[in-house]
């Protein structure tokens, strides 16, 4: 087995191999003075199941344009002087959000990056909870694994809710079926009662509209479930409309906190008591406003080493994988 981490998510890729104890194999990058780059192992590759982690959120002076492309190229490098597999572990997973025409003439981004990754000869591409799972599937030929975060995730949950009874609650429709699957989770592994609830959604142009609020969060501990949290107005519109139905307490949990321009009004607001992100994206754990005393980021190393040692000797990943039925 041979284990890269390029350079934007290293320490991520430290802690894999630490999980797996081994050591990250070796590799140069090198950036030029108009922009472009190269990357190449500097180790032989000839004959090896290859792994390649690399998460594509924008961040530290990198777009998901340029980490894509350099992804993409160190794949294609490692197929090109002999490795027998490749597999693409890619935590987060830029243009995972654009899976569908929403008006006319719209990209449908996700097939695109699909045909990207399999046109350079990935073998299998691993990733954390996308935005659309049957989407995901539907949208790659060759092989993907799609990793169920939740298993990290509940533990934190159970702390959190102590013996208080839970609301999971979904901040948008469009994440009702993540959020049942969380709210069956807790129903498995804690005594609480559990409710469900959600809110409605619209965007349009970059308008958020919609009033439909739907479950009953007075007195409860309320979790608020997404896959991503990014500006954050979706995380803090719920906790709002919750705090006035009065909830007693209400947190935030997701995969991956990208924290875009705007987000540190999460860390600000008292709406929201904690907010709970694995470290899929890098720069979840940077500094800023609010954020120590509020952010808790979970560890995804030993998720996606299991992953990795399953796919090297052919075992089943089946408990691995988020299925959204």
């Amino acid at each position: 087995m041979r284990l890269f981490a390029l350079r934007e998510t290293g320490q991520l890729g430290q802690d894999v191999a630490r999980v797996l104890g081994i050591e990250l194999d070796p590799h140069e990058e090198r950036d030029f003075e108009d922009g472009e780059h190269k990357a190449r192992p500097l180790v032989s590759v000839r004959g090896e199941d290859v792994y390649v982690v690399h998460s594509l959120a924008g961040g530290l002076g990198s777009s998901p344009n340029d980490k894509l492309l350099k992804l993409l190229f160190f794949i294609a490098t490692c197929r090109e002087n002999g490795a027998a597999r490749v597999t693409a572990i890619a935590p987060y997973l830029a243009y995972a959000r654009k899976e569908r025409q929403t008006k006319a003439r719209d990209p449908v981004s996700t097939r695109y990056v699909a045909q990207l990754f399999e046109a350079v000869g990935t073998d299998c591409l691993v990733t954390l909870d996308v935005h659309n799972f049957a989407a995901f599937q539907n949208a790659f030929r060759c092989r993907t694994l799609h990793l169920d975060s939740g298993a990290l995730l509940q533990p934190m949950v159970r702390e959190l809710a102590g013996a208080e009874p839970i609301v999971v609650f979904s901040p948008d429709g469009g994440g009702v079926k993540r959020a049942q699957l969380a709210k069956e989770r807790c129903e498995a592994a804690m005594a609480n009662e559990v409710g469900f609830g959600f809110m409605e959604k619209r965007r349009s142009r970059g308008v958020v509209s919609g009033d439909l609020f739907a479950g009953d969060v007075d007195g409860k501990v309320v979790f608020l479930i997404d896959d991503m949290i990014s500006t954050g107005g979706t995380m803090l519109r719920a906790a709002r409309a919750c705090r006035e139905r009065g909830a007693k307490q209400v947190y935030a949990i997701a995969t991956h906190g990208l924290f875009s321009k705007g987000a540190e009004a999460l860390f600000t607001d008292p709406a929201i008591g904690r907010i709970v992100v694995t470290d899929s994206v890098a720069s979840a754990s940077k500094e800023g406003a609010g954020r120590k005393a509020k952010l808790q980021v979970l560890s995804a190393a030993p998720l996606i080493a299991e992953a990795i040692k399953r796919l090297h000797g052919n075992g089943s990943t089946s408990e691995l994988v988020g299925i959204q039925g």
